[in-house]
């Protein structure tokens, strides 16, 4: 390893821990934290921290206030209208180049997936445990349609706004009470992927986005 690679290792694993405890829940929305906190409940050195910070003042996760520290994202109005319109542009034009590109095997194999959840919740109704694959189900076919553009400053970019979106996700609106209508809204998107309609697939996921918004700005 050269002498660059070891500290930038450092830096993504700093990073990574900061994100994995914000969605976890141990950092909440709002929260101030000072650096030494971050190192206690990371684990990682203060040098690292003390490098990431830059990185996540850039990308709004977290912000210095003026003689109280560093606060956590904090989930507003604003946030909640740029982190969804940032999300439609991106999968409105990328669910049009996935329906014409993906393969059948993947698309077959996703409808098959939301298929089985959905008939599972009118079955016997939605638990914890198909509450938990519905709400990966779906966090994964978003990035997968994004990540099917193969352009990685997209997806890098696009990664960090779903950090704030499952963020605004916890503290606004839950997949819990809701697995059948995500399942079918996904489901309309899917099929219009299988049947190799651009613009319907784009409508679908416009409305399925603007279904997610309305709740977040309305609760």
């Amino acid at each position: 390893m050269n002498e660059t690679a070891a500290p930038k290792k450092l830096r993504e694993k700093a990073y990574a821990r900061f994100t994995d405890r914000l969605l976890s829940r141990e950092l909440k929305p709002g929260q101030f934290v000072s650096q030494r906190e971050l190192v206690e409940l990371t684990g990682m050195p203060l040098g690292a921290i003390r490098e990431i910070v830059p990185r996540l003042e850039v990308e709004g996760l977290i912000r210095t206030v003026p003689q109280r520290g560093m606060q956590v994202a904090h989930i507003d109005v604003a946030l909640i209208r740029e982190a969804f319109q940032y999300r439609l542009f991106m999968e409105r034009e990328a669910v049009m180049e996935f329906a014409a590109s993906a393969p059948d095997a993947v698309v077959a194999d996703l409808i098959r997936q939301h298929r089985d959840i959905l008939d599972e919740v009118l079955a016997i109704g939605e638990t914890k445990e198909n509450e938990a694959r519905a709400q990966a189900l779906d966090w994964g076919m978003h990035d997968l349609i994004i990540d099917a553009l193969g352009n990685g400053i997209i997806s890098k970019a696009y990664r960090v706004n779903s950090i704030k979106m499952r963020l605004i996700a916890q503290e606004r609106y839950r997949i819990d009470g809701r697995v059948a209508p995500v399942m079918r809204e996904h489901l309309a998107v899917l099929e219009a992927i299988a049947a190799r309609d651009p613009q319907k697939a784009a409508a679908a996921i416009t409305f399925h986005i603007g279904m997610a918004r309305e709740l977040a700005l309305n609760i």
